[in-house]
């Protein structure tokens, strides 16, 4: 039995925060003194890094279930299902539903059942719950979706990954830059052809990597240290990134059977630009070859890092051909791949 994706859908909000719009922040280094390099320079020098030129915030009066939602609803529609029909639904995000202007997070009662409700589905038997696992978070729902069809315990599921990140940065850490907000959701169910997830991989690196991504005070020492704030060590997270994924993608690759040469497409977390050239360039190295052109479609540079809704929504903007030379093709062999707080890694292969 193969497993698809029958049904993919994202939400990109249409408030598109630019580079020069943090041109009057106030950056701070970690203990609070200031900056040695003017904002200009500091942005600069983040666009050649991460590659992101513009960002991505919801509009005021929405939360996360409301972007999940919205995604949710465009790919129950392009899947052409009655919602109705689905035995699970499992949302993938970090901080929950942060209305605008506050900074508590609401949980209560799960992002999963909040969709749900809105969805106006009505079978109670439609198991609703929430995933937290970073930005790996919608590539582990699948594979949980995949477990649950193969078991039997279900016959389709809807697995989505929505975040407001925006909503959780602090605005004296230059780090909040990279962040954005954004939706994607995928119907997932038996496939009667040949195409649908051939391997998977996951993994959870909770030593010393348990704390590279955290919530943590602002680097303002004059706001309340209890007020906390999405952080990172991205030094840290980089050289992991680097150390781990190439090896985990090999392995998935390896276990499906297949070669790298029949790799079409290779549709990773949009986490930063040349973090994950460099991936790739090392995946590729593994087998003594070089990355053929194209072969890492990207979003980041317009859309930013919109944790778990990065890797559906590129997918999605890739089969609408919304981004410039990229397509996918019946047949395709694709990687799904991504890296997150945890530290999670996952991976799967695909034939589409």
């Amino acid at each position: 039995m193969n497993i698809k994706i029958s049904g993919i859908g994202s939400y990109i909000p249409e408030k598109s925060i630019s580079n020069t719009d943090f041109s009057n922040h106030v950056f701070l280094n970690e203990d609070g003194s200031p900056f040695g390099y003017p904002n200009e320079v500091v942005v600069n020098k983040f666009k050649s890094i991460t590659g992101i030129e513009n960002r991505r915030y919801a509009n005021d009066q929405y939360t996360s279930s409301d972007l999940g939602y919205f995604a949710a609803k465009r790919a129950i529609k392009n899947a052409n299902i009655d919602p109705e029909t689905i035995d699970y639904i499992i949302f993938a995000h970090n901080f929950g539903d942060v209305k605008h202007g506050t900074i508590q997070s609401d949980m209560l009662p799960s992002l999963a059942t909040r969709v749900k409700h809105k969805l106006q589905i009505q079978n109670p038997k439609c198991v609703a719950y929430d995933l937290l696992f970073g930005c790996p978070g919608w590539v582990e729902g699948v594979l949980q979706a995949n477990a649950f069809i193969k078991s039997g315990m279900a016959k389709r599921c809807l697995v989505i990954g929505g975040e407001t990140l925006s909503r959780v940065v602090d605005d004296h850490d230059r780090d909040s830059m990279i962040y954005s907000d954004g939706a994607g959701a995928s119907i997932i169910e038996a496939s009667d052809d040949e195409s649908g997830m051939l391997s998977y991989e996951s993994a959870t690196f909770a030593n010393d990597e348990a704390g590279y991504l955290f919530f943590g005070k602002s680097y303002n020492p004059d706001l309340d240290p209890d007020t906390k704030y999405i952080k990172m060590y991205g030094r840290k997270i980089y050289e992991f990134a680097l150390s781990n994924v190439p090896s985990a993608m090999k392995n998935c690759l390896d276990k499906s059977g297949l070669g790298i040469d029949d790799v079409k497409k290779i549709l990773i977390h949009q986490a930063n630009e040349k973090m994950d050239e460099a991936i790739v360039h090392r995946f590729y190295k593994l087998y003594g070859k070089t990355p053929p052109k194209d072969v890492m479609p990207m979003s980041i540079h317009d859309l930013g890092n919109s944790s778990v809704a990065t890797v559906p929504t590129l997918f999605d903007q890739v089969l609408q051909g919304k981004i410039e030379n990229q397509e996918i093709n019946k047949g395709d062999i694709l990687i799904f791949a991504s890296v997150g707080a945890g530290m999670n890694i996952n991976a799967f292969v695909y034939r589409y």
